[in-house]
């Protein structure tokens, strides 16, 4: 990356790619860990931290997409990551439940003002052909921001688990800071009072679309309802997997830096591998055909539930640890694939960004309502059987996988 010498939208924005992924991998190497070390947070309130989180990106996102296309882009984005900042100083400041769920408050509330105000933002400022280039970039940019911060967290957190949570806040909060002076909004023009009429009525316009080809059409019906039931199985697991790690390999009073180095190990290993896999799938042709897509799914999820009940059944660390790695790595491959095939299958492009809402929507309701019930599961019973109750959740989606499958062959 070279030194940023100008206010360029361009080089500001990949800047601020690779820095805020920087300060966020900063503070989520050791976030969860944090959290059931130091917070001594209990199986159900991991959980309900996760669902407090989702929930409030759910509530807010629509307000807050609304002020960014009336107000401004640029005090949308420069708020967003100065709430995300406080957030994350809530939470390594303060070690108990409460100002924990406040944390997730704030910091979801700050997300939804960064969440697409940062593409609109860049594409008035450079244009939409320009604009793609810094995607791409951005994307890049992203990845090289988790592979250092990893070992930086590591490092910092080996003497104090809340350390990097503290840094990586106040790094965010300087990111706002410096987004303030070095970021241009030449180009942003508010909608009017017509315009935001006319913008209202073509969300509502968008939505009956989609509920006419939801209502119409099968795959599309199948797609949501996987959807859903990922939802259901993946928050739960996000949030109990290093407490069964823990039990597992004795380790639960072990305070020392250690441990921290074990985590972003795992982490770094996830995403080195995932890049390269991730690099050979995109040199494939699989992404061409519907067929070899919905293969790919249904064997993507086959593994993940099958390794949801290995990680529930093992008794050794490494074993444990072997399964979480197939588990994140499947996941990682699998979301581009799923991407692709909603693209394929979109009956209208002018619908196209809102049934990509709707599915991340339709997700987040899913870990909503799943992950209270994975944590009471756990609380009530053991994290063991929180985890198989996961793989159960998951287990529907094979069955829509199967009915594609067979539809594509008819």
């Amino acid at each position: 990356m070279k030194p940023l010498q100008t206010r360029d939208p361009f080089h500001v924005y990949i800047y601020t790619c690779f820095l805020s992924q920087l300060f966020f991998t900063f503070v989520f190497t050791v976030n969860l860990l944090y959290q059931v070390q130091v917070v001594k947070l209990d199986p159900f309130q991991l959980v309900l931290v996760g669902t407090v989180l989702e929930l409030s990106v759910f509530l807010f996102e629509i307000p807050t997409g609304v002020v960014s296309d009336l107000k401004s882009r640029k005090l949308s984005i420069i708020i967003g990551y100065a709430l995300i900042g406080i957030g994350f100083l809530v939470e390594g400041l303060f070690p108990h439940f409460i100002p924990v769920l406040l944390s997730q408050v704030l910091w979801g509330l700050g997300y939804t003002c960064t969440s697409g105000s940062q593409q609109a933002w860049i594409a008035d400022e450079i244009g939409e052909d320009r604009a793609s280039l810094a995607f791409m970039k951005g994307a890049k940019a992203n990845r090289l921001g988790e592979i250092i911060a990893i070992p930086l967290s590591m490092a910092t957190g080996f003497f104090m688990v809340n350390l990097p949570i503290v840094i990586g806040g106040s790094c965010m909060i300087g990111l706002a800071v410096f987004l303030s002076f070095a970021m241009r909004e030449e180009n942003f023009k508010p909608a009017d009072r017509e315009e935001r009429i006319s913008s209202w009525q073509s969300i509502k316009g968008n939505m009956n679309t989609i509920i006419h080809f939801t209502k119409t059409s099968a795959i599309i019906r199948i797609l949501f309802l996987i959807a859903l039931f990922v939802g259901f199985y993946s928050e739960g697991f996000d949030r109990l997997w290093i407490s069964q790690f823990l039990n597992v390999s004795h380790l639960s009073d072990v305070m020392d830096g250690s441990f921290v180095a074990v985590v972003g190990s795992i982490q770094l290993i996830i995403v080195l591998i995932s890049y390269v896999i991730l690099h050979f799938v995109s040199r494939s042709p699989i992404h061409q055909h519907l067929r070899l897509i919905y293969v790919s799914l249904f064997i993507g999820s086959s593994v993940i539930i099958a390794s949801l009940l290995g990680f529930a059944f093992s008794s050794l660390g490494a074993v444990l640890i072997a399964f979480y790695v197939i588990i994140q790595v499947t996941r990682s491959v699998m979301h581009p694939l799923e991407d692709i095939w909603l693209n394929k299958i979109i009956p209208d492009s002018s619908t196209r960004a809102t049934f990509f809402s709707v599915k991340g929507q339709v997700d987040a309701i899913g870990q909503i309502s799943g992950g209270p019930v994975i944590g009471y599961i756990a609380s009530s019973f053991t994290i063991r059987t929180a985890i198989v109750a996961s793989a159960i959740l998951l287990t529907p989606v094979l069955v829509f996988y199967h009915k594609l499958l067979k539809k594509r062959k008819g």
